[in-house]
């Protein structure tokens, strides 16, 4: 587990720019049961990818996409287990990952970003791709 303060910038990174933190396993089952339009969930971490691509692609993605998901949650690895353990239960079959991404459309998972996906991979590409994902789905 990782200490409460650090962690506390990287979460503001999403919150700030409009996703929900979901801390416990009944936060996570109440938003990805909700199967009312798109869900978008984010696996956030505290690795490099995640900071210096994946958290800066979902910002500029949140800010200027033409389209944008319902719902924008997100969950963090190493700090709330049990909404992490949870949020993963809907995304299988893909292996846990984090930082990963995962649409969802009337409660089912229609796009799923992962890891390997990210890493390696420019801010820009990611929130491109992104947009692509929203205009088909959202």
């Amino acid at each position: 587990m990782y200490p409460a303060e650090l962690v506390a910038p990287m979460k503001a990174d999403l919150t700030d720019v409009g996703f929900k933190q979901l801390t416990t396993a009944d936060d996570v089952t109440a938003a990805l049961n909700d199967t009312t339009g798109t869900t978008f969930l984010v696996f956030n971490s505290v690795c490099g990818c995640a900071a210096g691509a994946a958290r800066p692609a979902l910002k500029n993605t949140v800010q200027s996409a033409a389209k944008l998901p319902n719902h924008l949650v997100t969950v963090f690895a190493g700090v709330d287990k049990e909404a992490v353990d949870k949020a993963r239960e809907f995304t299988l079959p893909y292996p846990p990952s984090s930082p990963s991404m995962a649409l969802f459309k009337d409660g089912k998972l229609v796009h799923f970003v992962e890891r390997h996906q990210i890493e390696g991979n420019s801010a820009a590409t990611i929130a491109e791709h992104l947009k692509k994902v929203f205009e088909v789905y959202c």
